[in-house]
């Protein structure tokens, strides 16, 4: 009786620890399914997911066979910059993302630049981004979130601008994060944000809530000629 009490004990404890292992189980996503996705306008949606390959909001190699050479753009007077708009909501939550997240390349050999903005709301939250995560010159037109993601190499949102409250709560950087010439044009959060090393918001432009309660540099806050609401970043500080 007890052998058979104990047997069914153990069957229920391991059914459980499966059904549990499945709700915390990562879907595997190729990055290139959900290109074809955007490409489509269909709106994005992962939780739990592991996103392998890179993930191009600028879709440059699509392009950049079709662009004119350099020798060409010189001559008519053209732009290098070669902008993509993503139209769709993007949200990621509780992902990893293996590859590169592109929404910003300079090609060296063809010397065009590649970049992306996104018109609705942009969700990166609670994910882990392995590789780069480039994001300069990007402009969100929605609301942008990026609350309690880890990045792990190299980051940038330089020259980016976020017309909504942008949300960088709990975040982490292992790497430099690079927000110089951003603009926040209604707020943004910091608040809980750690960085392993250096922060450069230098020529940051603020307008808004600007919460960074409880952020932790390790490194330099590089904030020469940053403001917020009008005023200096050390004033702001200093007031608040």
């Amino acid at each position: 009786m007890q052998t058979q009490k104990l047997f069914k004990t153990t069957t229920l404890a391991l059914l459980l620890c499966l059904f549990v292992g499945q709700l915390n189980a990562q879907t595997v996503v190729k990055a290139s399914d959900i290109m074809e996705a955007l490409k489509k306008g269909e709106e994005v949606s992962y939780t739990n997911a592991t996103i392998q390959g890179d993930l191009d909001f600028t879709f440059m190699e699509e392009k950049l066979p079709d662009l004119p050479v350099k020798r060409r753009w010189w001559r008519d007077g053209g732009d290098n910059t070669v902008n993509e708009t993503i139209e769709s909501k993007v949200s990621f939550v509780n992902c990893i993302f293996e590859g590169d997240v592109i929404a910003y390349y300079h090609d060296d050999r063809s010397e065009y630049t590649f970049t992306a903005d996104f018109e609705r709301d942009v969700k990166f939250e609670k994910c882990q981004f392995k590789r780069d995560a480039m994001f300069k010159y990007s402009n969100f037109e929605g609301d942008a979130v990026f609350a309690g993601s880890t990045f792990d190499e190299e980051t940038t949102f330089k020259y980016a601008e976020f017309e909504y409250k942008a949300d960088f709560s709990s975040t982490l950087f292992d790497e430099d994060a690079i927000f110089k010439y951003t603009k926040f044009r209604d707020g943004a959060s910091f608040n809980a944000a750690k960085f392993e090393r250096s922060l450069d918001m230098k020529y940051t432009k603020v307008r808004g809530d600007f919460d960074v309660k409880g952020m932790d540099v390790r490194w330099d806050i590089i904030t020469k000629y940053a403001e917020v609401n009008g005023r200096s970043f050390s004033r702001y500080l200093l007031d608040n």
